[in-house]
């Protein structure tokens, strides 16, 4: 006679999810949502677990690829209802914070640094040293607008004045993001949208967090002790283990560190 064996339960699962870096299209940044669709297609797939955390460790970078990591996140979990949990690390300010807003709740260690809900746009200018050097610029365009900003020109206001408007469309879009997934608890603080940051428990206080805490312990609290662990990390590239880093990579490598040294990381 054959024994019924009854149905056993397994243990939670938790889905943890690494992003580290600049965000970026292509190879210009360590983020992009091309490079992450398949980690986080597995993360909320694989497996049916009961939640996908984010490691977070970002700086920002381009609009669109925050908004379109961040609206991949939210149509993930809305698809498969499995809640996300944001873990932030060093820093998860602007692209990097837009990121974190895609949760249902935010961590933060007592250090972290969140925030930066602005729009940059840096350049230089070089006329006058062409100028100085007897370099005579030649631009030819069909459209007034083509050779905008362009570095080796004088400044004109009219340029300056278009870029201003874009920034700012791009500054609206990023602060209904935030207030479309942060609702109600944000605080009615004037330096919010900004470009401020805050420290720890500074961005709980604004609500910008939900909590100071830490991923396991925090995930071991709401699902038990048992709870085990599945993480998606992107991979290096092959040749990077032996050291033959092209010059874009190194480009990129730079444009990174600078972009953290602005948070003094």
């Amino acid at each position: 006679m054959k024994r019924f064996i009854p149905f056993m339960k397994s243990d939670p699962t938790v889905a943890v999810v690494r992003m580290q870096g600049t965000i970026a299209a292509g190879s210009r940044g360590t983020l992009s949502d091309a490079s992450l669709r398949p980690l986080l297609e597995k993360a909320f797939r694989k497996g049916k677990p009961s939640a996908v955390a984010l490691e977070i460790n970002s700086p920002g970078g381009s609009p669109v690829q925050s908004s379109l990591i961040g609206a991949r996140i939210r149509r993930l979990s809305d698809e498969t209802e499995v809640p996300v949990y944001a873990f932030v690390e060093d820093v998860a300010a602007s692209g990097g914070y837009w990121i974190a807003s895609a949760a249902d709740e935010i961590y933060t260690d007592p250090a972290s640094i969140l925030g930066s809900i602005g729009v940059i746009s840096a350049g230089f200018g070089a006329h006058v040293f062409l100028q100085r050097q007897g370099i005579e610029r030649r631009v030819y365009t069909a459209g007034k607008s083509k050779s905008m900003l362009d570095p080796f020109r004088p400044e004109n206001e009219e340029d300056v004045a278009r870029l201003n408007k874009l920034l700012g469309q791009l500054h609206d879009t990023f602060i209904n993001q935030i207030k479309t997934s942060r609702g109600a608890k944000l605080a009615d603080n004037p330096d919010l949208f900004t470009g401020e940051i805050w420290v720890g428990q500074g961005a709980v206080d604004v609500g910008l967090a939900d909590h100071v805490g830490h991923l396991v312990p925090a995930m071991k609290d709401r699902f038990g002790d048992k709870v085990k662990f599945r993480r998606y990390e992107q991979r290096r590239p092959f040749l990077s283990h032996f050291g033959a880093t092209l010059t874009s990579d190194a480009l990129s490598a730079i444009e990174e560190r600078a972009e953290f040294a602005r948070y003094g990381l």
